[in-house]
């Protein structure tokens, strides 16, 4: 397995438990996706695959169909995406990616985090050179699929990285961010059912810490866990 599968699962192990916060990620993802595309599943691809990877976190079908209903009534908040990047206690890199209505109040609580545990907010782009920006798609792996040849059929779509999952029966892509369009069409033309499709963040280099340092790191991780505002925080622990 690569290095962006291993990061990802240690990710994915991580925040299993923690089901109303991927829902309320969810939540805003549609809302953003339904502002900037519309309603209509059939006619708006990126929320087709919202959909598709909420259902599969366990969001039920009533849940993602009021998110739909309320993302278009005029009152809704209008959500932003906005990233910030700083370095966290012993040297960590972090990454904090949120959705907000309200920026003022998100960049002073995401600077308090930092502050608070020893580290500082840095400028945009300061960690640009120490993760690279992948989209990862998850698909249920066909009966008789040959992973080669898969393989050789997704270089053209910027695939770098694949493998699949025995036990869950999926297999899962890296590809570069501009190809997302084209790999989701590539495996809805082709029969594939589709379990997720994001972003994600991989560490170019990852750090060990020692138990004392990982126990702080975790105060530090759960403070940006708890925050409404915040969608996905990636970092550059070796073992955490």
């Amino acid at each position: 397995m690569g290095r962006a599968f291993e990061y990802r699962k240690a990710r994915i192990m991580a925040r299993n438990s923690k089901n109303s916060k991927a829902f309320s990620k969810f939540s805003k993802e549609i809302t953003m996706c339904v502002k900037a595309g519309g309603p209509d599943p059939d006619l708006n691809s990126r929320l087709r695959t919202i959909i598709a990877s909420a259902k599969s976190a366990g969001m039920p079908k009533d849940t993602i169909d009021r998110a739909i209903k309320k993302a278009t009534e005029k009152d809704t908040s209008d959500y932003k995406e906005v990233v910030f990047e700083g370095y966290g206690p012993f040297g960590i890199a972090i990454y904090v990616e949120c959705a907000t209505d309200n920026n003022t109040r998100t960049v002073a609580n995401v600077r308090s985090y930092f502050t608070k545990f020893g580290g500082s907010l840095g400028t945009s782009g300061c960690l640009s050179f120490l993760f690279t920006r992948k989209t990862v798609f998850t698909v249920k792996a066909k009966e008789g699929v040959d992973m080669e040849e898969l393989e050789l059929e997704l270089i053209d779509f910027g695939v770098d990285e694949l493998y699949k999952d025995e036990e869950e029966n999926t297999i899962t892509v890296y590809g570069e961010p501009e190809h997302y369009a084209s790999l989701q069409k590539y495996f809805e033309e082709n029969g594939y059912e589709l379990v997720s499709a994001e972003f994600e963040r991989i560490p170019n280099e990852t750090k060990e810490v020692t138990d004392e340092q990982k126990v702080t790191l975790e105060k530090l991780l759960d403070k940006f866990d708890e925050d409404e505002d915040v969608t996905n925080v990636y970092h550059t622990v070796a073992n955490l």
